[in-house]
């Protein structure tokens, strides 16, 4: 294995934590305490080291990959200066010092993970995406390949309802791969263009787009106010308040104080 050390402050065990917290995960496979995740049809293992990780295979292609899925691309230091100022926010950060969100690849599969997690658990849309995942990806050792857009297009939906999709989620992620959006060039659009064009997709509101403004494209100020962890979370730590409106009082670090405060409610 090469060393590599992502954007420093960096705590890989806080980093990782969400690829164990709702069960196993064939995509971002955790095995003997190393991270296994494919990236370009190999499969990559990445090891906590002093001061960064151990990755194999190391090279121009798989480094950019694991520093953005560890959460290389969020401004921490900023973040740390500016909630340093928030006496319920403060010691949240201190407690979860070097926490990097970790963030989704591939905007295909960032968007299919995310209408999984429709209206269930976590762990509901875990099983169901490990079954999807096992029954159209391809495993590279012990991670799964993501299903290409191409396979899941050419689904039947008894096949989608037989790893345990709903007839509504089946349709979805059918009319999602076979939409003509250009999901890759999102990246380029400010955070309202982007949302405008994935609500205009059947079975994708708000919620779905501000997640993938979120834990895709690490926007700053995303800010899934709909989702009901996050506003179990918010009442936990701040009482009884709009949690819509609450997204400006966290301007202009919005998508790290979510996820912070998530982390926060289920890490002891």
């Amino acid at each position: 294995m090469a060393f590599l050390e992502p954007p420093q402050p960096f705590d890989f065990a806080l980093t990782t934590e969400r690829f164990r917290a709702f069960g196993p995960d064939r995509v971002n496979a955790w095995e003997d305490g190393t991270l296994h995740r494919v990236v370009a049809g190999r499969e990559v293992r990445i090891a906590v080291a002093p001061g960064g990780v151990d990755v194999e295979p190391l090279d121009a292609e798989t480094g950019p990959a694991v520093v953005r899925l560890l959460g290389g691309p969020f401004d921490l230091d900023g973040f740390y200066a500016w909630a340093a100022g928030d006496a319920t926010l403060a010691p949240v950060t201190r407690r979860l010092a070097g926490f990097r969100p970790p963030l989704s690849l591939d905007p295909f599969e960032a968007l299919v993970g995310a209408i999984l997690a429709q209206q269930v658990s976590l762990f509901s849309a875990r099983a169901i995406g490990n079954r999807m995942i096992e029954r159209f990806g391809e495993r590279r050792g012990a991670a799964w390949a993501f299903p290409t857009r191409e396979r899941l297009a050419a689904a039947r939906q008894e096949e989608l309802l037989a790893v345990g999709l709903s007839r509504a989620k089946a349709d979805y992620v059918v009319g999602l791969a076979r939409a003509d959006l250009d999901l890759a060039r999102l990246a380029a659009l400010p955070d309202d263009e982007v949302k405008a064009r994935l609500t205009a997709l059947r079975g994708i509101g708000e919620w779905t787009a501000d997640w993938f403004l979120a834990r895709h494209l690490a926007r700053p100020h995303a800010w899934p106010w709909g989702d009901l962890a996050l506003r179990k979370a918010v009442a936990t730590f701040y009482g009884d308040v709009d949690v819509r409106d609450a997204g400006a009082r966290f301007h202009p670090f919005q998508n790290l104080t979510a996820h912070y405060l998530l982390t926060a409610s289920r890490v002891p």
